[in-house]
């Protein structure tokens, strides 16, 4: 875990937000060598599976019926 005084924080935030952002490794601000603040990355919540394509897919024609006659289907002749 990286230690940075709160001046150089200061100086650097921006640049420090993005290096604990891209490698998940905590800092920890100190004021007059104590520690103050943690800075850490944010856990982001995976996206659920059910529910992901709700609106992406348009039913058209009839889904309970097969899609060949069963007249054509080998083991009803």
């Amino acid at each position: 875990m990286k230690t940075m005084p709160a001046g150089q924080f200061k100086a650097r935030c921006l640049r420090v937000m993005d290096d604990v952002q891209a490698t998940r490794e905590p800092v920890v601000i100190t004021k007059k060598g104590r520690p103050v603040a943690k800075l850490i990355a944010v856990e982001e919540k995976p996206k659920p599976i059910f529910g992901c394509m709700k609106g992406q897919i348009e039913i058209k024609g009839d889904i309970v019926s097969p899609a060949v006659p069963l007249e054509d289907w080998e083991i009803y002749r």
